[in-house]
């Protein structure tokens, strides 16, 4: 299991119970019943992030239109190279991708998770 800063566990905690529209639509309709874990609002390292698979490494990011702004877009690129240093990837999902092609993005989620499951095997 990865390290994590236990005092954003409340937070997590809380986020979980408050996902947005777009959050609850991807776990409820896809990941929660999909055959790999995936787990919401996961504590890793100083981070939560929205969704997480342990098993092949992978964070799904939805972002809304505040992840737009050069200032967040900094720090979320900050937050992907660290997640990145640990051998996580992340994937990151517009929240209109959700509303307008859900299919779609669960395809997506789908395609990195077996190619990540293939990179797995060969090592």
């Amino acid at each position: 299991m990865k390290d994590y800063n236990r005092s954003n566990i409340p937070l997590a905690k809380v986020l979980r119970k408050n996902m947005t529209k777009q959050e609850k639509q991807l776990w409820y309709k896809f990941l929660r019943s999909y055959p790999i874990r995936f787990q919401r609002q996961k504590a890793i390292y100083d981070y939560i992030v929205d969704f997480y698979c342990a098993q092949v490494k992978l964070v799904v990011e939805l972002d809304g239109g505040g992840h737009y702004s050069e200032e967040q877009a900094v720090k979320d690129a900050a937050r992907t190279a660290e997640l990145e240093k640990m051998g996580i990837k992340v994937i990151r999902v517009c929240n209109t991708d959700v509303d307008d092609n859900l299919r779609g993005v669960c395809e997506y989620i789908e395609y990195v998770v077996k190619q990540r499951l293939n990179e797995t095997s060969l090592r």
